[in-house]
């Protein structure tokens, strides 16, 4: 029997200052819940975001409320909730594990690193989302003007075509020594045109593509990773694959030369740390990206990214996407993201109270 905890949630929409638009639609806005937890007798407490992706989370189900609503009775009543419990909800159990991070951690550093010291800074791409090519040009002229050496583009929703005019034009103004290049197709390609593509862009000699086909199709993909002369990495493959011999199987089918780590989306950040171990043991490179979470999911992924000393550019700069999201402290500057050691985590609990 563990600890009576006291907890409640509250459901909090986010609205996007300009649609959030992939090969898979256009995102308006979306829901995050957060959840609190209290320690009775020495008030501890905890706040933590489950923020599903619609149309994509397995947490994306009419039945979350509800598991929200039994999980804080089971707290309160003080049963024991472990991760299995959650498996099928990945962004509840990332929730918990962060809320329950809290309780221990009474500042606003959760997990004290360098970063959260003020001395180091996570560099980080720069996120180019599907629109017209003039938008588009704009939008990557504002990240080169900004400090970003590494950009990632949205891509399968246009002509392909035409976007690969548009990354030949960027490619041409600035060499590879410049400036990065990532591409993520949200899995647009069909297999039996993706090679011919993969072909076409890595001409541009560009870092990477995130999956290129949709997932489940493991031996597409493998027979894409054997053949493709442009790097790629898993993202989407990774969702729901939560047995830990499914993933070894998933790897080393696949081959993939990067996995894109998302732990609202994967099943928190110990699932996500169980991935890495298993891409280095396979040679694997990875990074961690935001699944579109408010600030205060974000803070505890760009805390938990610096404690992991990886060099490559991270997909966390994100928070700068909704008109209504959560104080932080993590602001960028010159492509890198950075935490003010002075900041007021008491600002969430009043942000939450006025939910």
């Amino acid at each position: 029997m563990a600890a009576a905890m006291h907890a409640v949630w509250k459901a909090h929409r986010l609205r996007f200052i300009k649609p959030a638009t992939t090969s898979r639609g256009a995102l308006r806005d979306k829901t995050s819940y957060l959840l609190a937890l209290r320690r009775p007798g020495d008030d501890a407490r905890g706040l933590g975001e489950c923020s599903p992706l619609p149309g994509l989370s397995l947490d994306d189900r009419p039945d979350l409320e509800a598991r929200l609503v039994d999980l804080c009775r089971r707290l309160a009543a003080g049963e024991a909730v472990d991760g299995a419990a959650l498996a099928d909800f990945p962004a509840l159990r990332f929730a918990l594990e962060t809320a329950r991070l809290g309780l221990d951690a009474p500042g606003g550093a959760l997990l004290p690193s360098d970063f959260t010291a003020g001395r180091r800074a996570i560099p980080i791409n720069g996120l180019i989302w599907m629109a017209d090519r003039r938008d588009m040009a704009a939008q990557i002229r504002a990240k080169l003007d900004q400090g970003f050496r590494c950009i990632k583009l949205k891509i399968g929703a246009l002509d392909f075509w035409e976007e690969l005019s548009l990354l030949a034009d960027l490619r041409r103004e600035y060499g590879p020594d410049d400036i990065e290049i990532r591409v993520d197709a949200n899995g647009a390609f069909h297999p039996d045109e993706a090679l011919e593509k993969l072909r076409w862009l890595a001409d541009l000699e560009l870092h990477s593509i995130e999956q290129p086909i949709r997932a489940g199709q493991w031996q597409a993909m493998a027979r894409l990773v054997e053949e493709t002369p442009l790097p790629i990495a898993l993202d989407e493959e990774l969702i729901g694959v939560h047995d830990p011999c499914a993933r070894q199987a998933l790897l080393d089918t696949v081959r993939p030369h990067y996995l894109i780590l998302k732990p609202s989306l994967l099943g928190g950040l110990a699932a996500a740390q169980r991935w890495i171990g298993l891409a280095g043991e396979r040679g694997i490179g990875w990074w961690v990206t935001s699944a579109l979470e408010s600030n205060l999911g974000l803070n505890v992924l760009a805390q938990w990214t610096a404690t992991l000393d990886n060099p490559l550019p991270q997909g966390l700069g994100t928070g700068l996407l909704y008109t209504d999201n959560l104080p932080s402290p993590l602001s960028i500057r010159g492509g890198e993201l950075h935490f003010d050691p002075d900041f007021d985590a008491d600002g969430y609990w009043r942000f939450f109270e006025h939910v």
